[in-house]
């Protein structure tokens, strides 16, 4: 029997081990927060945590994530997600200074935020680039994107 955790529980998979992860979330677990975008791996609207790590789940099979922690943007502010308190920070950042436009790329800009600042709460602009880079916004919000994890990094100093 194969199993993965998703948002701290697990989860049997009964699906073909090649199925990407994204549609196992999305079509079987009914987590539809995780967005298709381009289907390649490249615009990063399908991020999730695998293990604390932003990973794109339209290019991972199901069979490269079992007896992996999966955490999608549903979870990540869980009780038992152990980034929610970055998660929480970089949650209300985004609602108070108005972060999104359309909002279609935003969990995944969130889910990799999330990573970033959890892996490194004192990012340099360039590594804040640099993580945030991967992840496509069709509305440009990339200035916002980088000021709202500019404040959580703030938020997160004062404690």
């Amino acid at each position: 029997m194969n199993e993965l955790t998703v948002n701290g529980k697990s989860v049997v998979v009964d699906v073909a081990l090649d199925m990407p992860l994204l549609w196992f979330l999305r079509d079987t677990l009914g987590l539809t927060g995780t967005k298709y975008g381009c289907g390649i791996g490249q615009c990063g609207s399908c991020s999730v945590l695998i293990d604390g790590q932003s990973m794109r789940s339209c290019a991972l099979s199901i069979a490269a994530v079992l007896n992996k922690s999966v955490t999608t943007i549903e979870g990540v502010a869980e009780s038992s997600s152990p980034v929610k308190a970055v998660a929480e920070n970089v949650q209300a950042v985004w609602k108070e200074e108005s972060v999104p436009q359309c909002g279609y790329c935003q969990p995944g800009q969130i889910i990799t935020a999330t990573a970033l600042l959890s892996s490194f709460p004192d990012a340099s602009g360039e590594q804040i680039d640099d993580a945030m880079s991967g992840n496509l916004c069709r509305c440009g919000t990339y200035p916002r994107i980088k000021k709202g994890i500019q404040q959580v990094q703030e938020v997160l100093r004062r404690g």
